[in-house]
């Protein structure tokens, strides 16, 4: 199955970038961008058929604003680079294991019950 989805009208094997979905109690079709994934009750159409879309006699078609912006900005590079330098910084402390805070009272296979002694 080829990862990219086509438009829903026969015999058009146009890549699609809209999703229109009819919202029967409105009486509106409502046209917007491409959906995350297939719905069954929803059609993907090509670029050329979405522009000659019209409505059924008495609904309205409400057309969605689609973002153009499809490269991440500097500003969003920026911000993932630093959460990855974040989580890779060691925790605070010296990175042992607090010893003599607990006692053990009991274990079962790999797990232990442990008494604080304070």
């Amino acid at each position: 199955m080829s990862p990219v989805r086509i438009c829903s009208r026969t015999a058009c094997k146009a890549p699609a970038v809209f999703t229109l979905t009819y919202v029967y109690r409105d009486s509106t079709a409502v046209l917007g961008p491409l959906a995350t994934y297939a719905e069954p009750h929803c059609y993907d159409l090509c670029a050329e058929h979405s522009e000659r879309l019209t409505a059924p006699m008495g609904w309205e078609l409400v057309r969605l604003p689609v973002e153009t912006e499809t490269e991440p900005s500097a500003d969003d590079l920026e911000a993932l680079a630093d959460a990855v330098r974040e989580a890779g910084r060691p925790a605070p402390g010296n990175g042992e294991e607090p010893i003599g805070q607990a006692t053990e009272v009991g274990r079962k296979g790999h797990l232990r019950v442990l008494r604080s002694t304070d």
